[in-house]
């Protein structure tokens, strides 16, 4: 039987821009992404912090230590920039997962990682 168990965490990221006309997605950079072990067009579950708010998007690849995370498209309306996020993966496994954890501070700098 396969369960959906998480495998990818970001703790307390910093959303550093929001983009309403860009096509969607949100924009991490390749660094961060490795950390967390993200794909490129990945399925995140991404919940505010602050706001409470909560979506589903696709991991977009940005340039690699810049700390820039940007929330793209639509959900620019759900998600602004200033707050912080949990982004989250899920995979699907018969057998339990080890998930990738990384905490960040207010310029999205790892400084945790499990």
């Amino acid at each position: 039987m396969l369960h959906q168990l998480l495998k990818s965490k970001m703790h307390r990221a910093m959303i550093t821009s929001a983009d309403i006309e860009y096509e969607g997605s949100i924009e991490i950079p390749a660094d961060l992404m490795n950390a967390a072990g993200l794909w490129a067009g990945e399925k995140v579950l991404v919940a505010s912090i602050t706001s409470g708010n909560r979506l589903e998007t696709y991991v977009q690849e940005g340039p690699a230590g810049t700390g820039d995370i940007i929330i793209n498209g639509g959900a620019a309306h759900r998600i602004k920039k200033g707050e912080r996020v949990a982004i989250m993966a899920f995979g699907l496994s018969e057998t339990p997962i080890l998930p990738k954890r990384i905490l960040l501070d207010e310029k999205n700098n790892i400084i945790r990682q499990s």
